[in-house]
């Protein structure tokens, strides 16, 4: 089986004309045999005439031309129409003429300037042939000579529909490739905007928070070990997920999962915000998709909490069932958001249509006490 797949792929490889010329030349060898001569296309309805050197002057051009039917089109079509032109002037009628309707479909199909022009051309070429012919004593009837333009009209429509047909496509797959990776920049914007901007924060909330404790060595210490932690951690992150997007890289690009949760909320906590942690139940297989879903909305939930709570008391649940993950992330109100950083917005956006991909609900409410509380269903697992 490889040894057959092989031949097709070095064969695509070689260039179009080497690929075109086999048929041109079974065509020629087709018009030469004895058995065939005299039955190919006849129009005017005139007797056969033996060969001689001039019909093998006339098969050749009819039909070595279709080497070039895709590269030069036009310069087919006209060669090979002159040939059949000849053909039948002199009543060989030749076994080439069918190399008209090939060249009329390639033309149609890849000529791709003057198309009109060059229809228009062979329509008016076609009037003096069949009046030569009907002065040569040819006993077609007019409703002959339309029928045999209506074929070649037909063959040229068969070409133009290949054509519209393989633009229509080519079409599809450029919007196919733009969606692609109009969807992988978006991926990665939402996964740089969560890893840089969880990060980014509790580094400026540690450092903020510095800013008052340069009479108590020991804590300033600890506070900027914490924002040197953080900062490792983010180089690290940015790592990773910079992987996505180099095509040489051998590894998968690290995805934190739920299971890392516990990690996310000592981050937070050392960052100086108070944060309750409860999970309940064991992440379902397969899971993958819904557990980074899960993480990225209590790293975003966490990181507002920073932002616009600093110091509130922050309630995170993280519940995994047979099929769901549930997460509910919390605050109270009580804290500031003095010394945080704005936001835009967009990590909520984000995290609403990352959630929504996956079939799931999430919602970011404002409470009566002032607090804030985000809320995701997220799919998991598979029924039984």
């Amino acid at each position: 089986m490889i040894g057959v797949r092989w031949v097709p792929d070095r064969w695509r490889r070689y260039d179009v004309t080497v690929r075109d010329l086999p048929l041109a030349l079974l065509l020629v060898v087709g018009s030469l045999l004895p058995a065939l001569h005299g039955l190919g296309t006849e129009v005017g309805d005139r007797p056969a005439r033996p060969y001689d050197a001039l019909a093998v002057a006339a098969v050749a051009l009819e039909c070595l031309p279709l080497a070039v039917r895709r590269r030069w089109p036009a310069v087919c079509l006209a060669l090979v129409s002159l040939g059949f032109a000849l053909d039948q002037l002199r009543s060989y009628h030749a076994f080439a003429g069918t190399a008209l309707p090939i060249a009329l479909v390639s033309a149609g199909a890849h000529l791709e300037r003057h198309r009109r022009t060059a229809a228009v051309l062979l329509s008016v070429a076609y009037v003096p042939l069949a009046v030569a012919l009907d002065r040569l004593g040819a006993t077609e009837r007019v409703e002959g000579y339309v029928t045999f333009y209506l074929a070649l009209a037909l063959a040229w429509g068969i070409g133009s529909w290949l054509r519209s047909t393989r633009a229509a496509e080519a079409e599809r797959r450029r919007h196919v490739a733009e969606a692609t990776r109009t969807a992988e920049r978006t991926r990665i914007a939402r996964e740089l905007h969560d890893v840089v901007t969880h990060h980014v924060t509790a580094m400026v909330v540690q450092a903020e928070a510095a800013r008052y404790l340069t009479a108590v060595p020991d804590r300033l210490d600890e506070a900027l070990s914490a924002v040197t932690d953080t900062g490792r951690r983010a180089i690290t992150d940015l790592r990773h997920l910079l992987d996505l997007l180099n095509p040489d890289h051998g590894t998968e690009a690290r995805t934190p999962s739920a299971g890392e949760l516990r990690t996310l909320v000592e981050q937070t906590r050392r960052a100086g915000q108070p944060v309750e942690f409860t999970e309940e139940g064991r992440p379902a297989e397969s899971t993958g998709s819904a557990e980074l879903a899960a993480y990225r909305v209590v790293q975003e939930a966490l990181t507002n909490a920073l932002k616009y709570a600093h110091g509130s008391r922050t309630v995170v649940r993280v519940h995994h069932g047979e099929r769901e993950i549930t997460v509910e992330v919390g605050t109270d109100g009580s804290g500031s958001r003095a010394g945080s950083p704005g936001g835009s917005g967009r990590g909520l956006a984000g995290l609403r249509e990352r959630v929504g991909v996956l079939g799931g609900e999430f919602s970011a409410d404002p409470q009566a006490d002032g607090g804030f509380v985000v809320r995701a269903r997220i799919p998991a697992g598979s029924p039984s």
